[in-house]
Order: C-alpha cells, then sequence, then structure tokens
C-alpha cells in the first residue's frame, strides 16, 4: 500500500515521532518561502506542512498507516496536492477524511501556508517553519496604560487575562507565551499590539502628564488650596496669591513610569483660571470692580 506522506518526508514507515519531527524541520527550512526563492518551493513547502500535519497527530498518523493513499482516492499525495487547485479548501477535506481532527490554523492550509496560495509570512514561529504565532490588537483605557492593571483578553475561542505594565504606549507589542495558534502539540505565541484610548483629562509627553485644573478668580488672587485628582489619588494643591491663567504647578514623580528604569515623570498642572459671572456679582461690588480695575 502505497504511503507517500512518508516520502513527502523522506522517512520510512516505521519513524519514530522524534525523527519525523527532524526530517520535517529541516524540509521546512530548505523549502520555506522566506529562505528558497525557487517557484517550485512554495507547493513543496505546503506539501511538507501538510504531511506533517497528518503524521505529527497519532490518531491522524493511526488512520493514514491503515489506509494509506487510499484516502486520496488512490493517488499519490503529492499529484492529490497539487490537483485540487486553488478553489478547493484542502483543509475541509482532510477535516472530513480524519474525523474533523482540529489543529489546522485559520491562515487557509496546514500551518498557515495553506494550499489556494495564501503563504503566511514571518518565518519560523519557533517550529520548524511554521508560523504559529497570532497577532491581535487591543485599546486599553488611558489610566490603565500609566499605573498597569490587568485586561481581558478573547482568542481562539478562549478569555483570559493579561497583565499591563504601568508605563506601556500606544504602538508597543505584548507576547503572551503559548495563546497562539496550536498545531501537533505545539503553541504559538499571542502577539497583542496595545493602542491607548485618548484621556479627556491628561496629555502625555513623553513621561510625563499635563492636566488642566480649574482655579476659582479668589483663590488665584488671594491664594489657598483646592484638591486635584491625579491617576493615583486625589492631592491638596497649595494655590500661591496672584496664580495667573495658564501658570504650571508641577507635582514632582506624579507622572507615568519609565519601564526601562523605573522613575516616574512628572505631573503638570495647567491653572484655568476661572472668572465668575460678572452679572452673578453684588451689585455694589460690580460697581466697585468696575470703577477700580
Amino acid at each position: 500500500m502505497s504511503k507517500s506522506l512518508y516520502d513527502t518526508l523522506g522517512v520510512s514507515e516505521n519513524a519514530s515521532a522524534d525523527e519525523i519531527k527532524k526530517a520535517y524541520r529541516k524540509l521546512a527550512r530548505k523549502y520555506h518561502p522566506d529562505i528558497n526563492k525557487d517557484e517550485s518551493a512554495v507547493e513543496k513547502f505546503k506539501e511538507i506542512n501538510a504531511a506533517y500535519e497528518v503524521l505529527s497527530d497519532a490518531e491522524k498518523k493511526a488512520q493514514y498507516d491503515q489506509f494509506g493513499d487510499q484516502m486520496f482516492g488512490g493517488q499519490n499525495f503529492q499529484d492529490f496536492a497539487r490537483g485540487q487547485g486553488a478553489g478547493v479548501d484542502l483543509d475541509e477535506i482532510l477535516r472530513q477524511m480524519f474525523g474533523g481532527g482540529g489543529g489546522f490554523s485559520s491562515g487557509g492550509g496546514f500551518g498557515g501556508a495553506g494550499f489556494g496560495g495564501r503563504q503566511q509570512q514571518g518565518g519560523f514561529g519557533g517550529f520548524g517553519g511554521v508560523d504559529l504565532d497570532q497577532h491581535a490588537r487591543i485599546t486599553i483605557p488611558f489610566n490603565v496604560s500609566v499605573l498597569g492593571g490587568k485586561h481581558q483578553v478573547s482568542a481562539n475561542g478562549e478569555s483570559f487575562d493579561i497583565k499591563i505594565p504601568a508605563g506601556i504606549k500606544s504602538g508597543e507589542t505584548m507576547r503572551v507565551r503559548g495563546k497562539g495558534k496550536k498545531q501537533g502539540g505545539q503553541a504559538g505565541d499571542l502577539l497583542i499590539k496595545v493602542e491607548v484610548a485618548p484621556s479627556s483629562e491628561y496629555e502625555r509627553k513623553g513621561d510625563n502628564l499635563y492636566k488642566t485644573i480649574d482655579i476659582p478668580l479668589k483663590t488665584a488672587w488671594f491664594g489657598g488650596k483646592i484638591q486635584v485628582q491625579t491617576p493615583e489619588k486625589e492631592v491638596s494643591l497649595k494655590v500661591p496669591k496672584n496664580t495667573k491663567n495658564g501658570q504650571k504647578f508641577r507635582l514632582k514623580g506624579k507622572g507615568v513610569p519609565d519601564r526601562k528604569t523605573g522613575l516616574k515623570g512628572d505631573l503638570y498642572l495647567v491653572a484655568n483660571v476661572v472668572l465668575p459671572d460678572v452679572d452673578s456679582l453684588d451689585s455694589e461690588l460690580r460697581s466697585m470692580l468696575e470703577s477700580k480695575l
């Protein structure tokens, strides 16, 4: 009984799982399109991935060992693969052949390579030519980007919390080990690109934060204290007399932590002196101000 999957990987029918894996990795590196620019390498790479998809799974391998190439209509595997054409979903065909087993990537074909001509780029992904890493995007609240915290993520039908480090910026990518695509007992990583939601209170410049605060005219003129909310807690700010509109107050170490040094930036509070409605003033006071100012 012809068993061309073994021929595709260049191993005997009695090869151990380690021998199959070793042969696969060697061939995947040799024919990976990022390395081998020959046009035929693409098809060869697809065949290698498909053969390994079956032979690396104990249940599928047992079925193939029993029926051999009869599962491909009596054709050898290479002819069967090449004869399907771009419009046929071989993943679905082989799922039906092997009882709907999992482990097939969502990228169209085995290990993200596919028979329909959709080649996943990105190197070996730590698994001998098959890139099992998966990419995702999340948007986190501004305060979480400053203070750190947890954020729930859903991937591959699973929901889990990830830890957001304090000080993360938009555009940074986090790697979550073992939460990517799965194949042949292996799992890739989930690469999450982080976007930080804008804040209506704060503007970030490097590791410093800027916030505009309202200061009543009386406090700005004669001095006093006001309560100000920072990302961490509420603080009492001493306002000196004759505070001008736009004047800045620096709260040292109340900004964003630098992820390399752990040192925090500063929080700058920008004064917005709030003028009272002149019509709401006592008539005597209004007349006096009008004549004296």
